[in-house]
């Protein structure tokens, strides 16, 4: 394990540290390492419910090192490509990590550390926290999913002001649009995330974990795939283990155990 990153169990939760507070947990190869590596151990750790992402320091992501990003300009454009894949690999990696994933967002999250938080399932944030695509203020552009994200949670002329003018929006005003789960006192996002994975322990793993890939799907499915998708895992969920335990349990007035 490398300074960079740290992995750390809670209960049920797995909580991946970014590592770098220097630099307001600016991304690295090393995170990049960290990160894939807790959301593979993840999807096959029974003992794993959900993933934290988290920023030691108070800051949850800047984004891209922008001493490491001006040293691109040398690369071919293929290279370039290659490198900007790595962070495309995260974003695919906690959209279909099995395992619901949790932002605890203190501070803020600025450009790719934006992209991080926006794909993840919940996304929790400290009252002053900002979320920030600074891009244009560098002559580049949004990665890692930022604009379908945000257009997918708020108006396409709110998205606008964000990328092309740099303007930061705050935990709330990202509560009120639907693009953050919770707003919390600063300091306590992460206790909260740990105690929102003890909940999701408790649930049922299989019909989450299809809920998740339900969610996923409908982003960009049409209503007649989605009806299909939604009629077939309803199908198999009712001969489930999980089904019997929760419909019998409902039925007697019990809290049901499935796990």
């Amino acid at each position: 394990m490398t300074e960079k990153y740290r992995h750390e169990m809670t209960g049920a939760c797995l909580t991946i540290w970014n590592c770098n507070p220097a630099m307001r947990n600016a991304l690295s190869p090393e995170y990049y390492q960290g990160l894939l590596a807790g959301l593979s151990r993840a999807a096959t750790d029974p003992s794993i419910a959900a993933v934290v992402l988290a920023g030691e320091g108070g800051f949850f992501c800047s984004g891209g090192d922008l001493n490491t990003l001006k040293l691109r300009r040398e690369m071919s454009e293929e290279e370039r490509r290659t490198q900007i894949e790595n962070l495309s690999k995260i974003i695919r990696a906690i959209k279909e990590c099995p395992k619901p994933v949790i932002a605890a967002v203190e501070g803020g999250a600025a450009g790719a550390g934006l992209s991080i938080a926006m794909a993840c399932d919940i996304v929790l944030a400290g009252e002053n926290a900002k979320f920030t695509l600074a891009y244009v203020k560098a002559g580049l552009v949004p990665d890692g999913g930022a604009t379908y994200s945000l257009i997918q949670a708020m108006p396409r002329a709110t998205v606008a002001r964000m990328a092309m003018l740099a303007e930061p929006l705050g935990a709330k005003r990202m509560f009120d649009l639907g693009a953050v789960t919770e707003v919390l006192e600063d300091g306590s996002v992460v206790a909260a995330a740990h105690a929102l994975g003890a909940q999701i322990a408790n649930g049922p793993e299989q019909a989450i974990t299809v809920i998740k890939q339900l969610l996923n799907s409908a982003e960009t499915a049409t209503l007649a795939e989605q009806l299909d998708a939604e009629r077939d895992a309803m199908a198999h969920a009712l001969g489930g283990d999980e089904a019997q335990t929760g419909i019998k349990a409902f039925l007697n007035k019990e809290k049901p155990v499935f796990r």
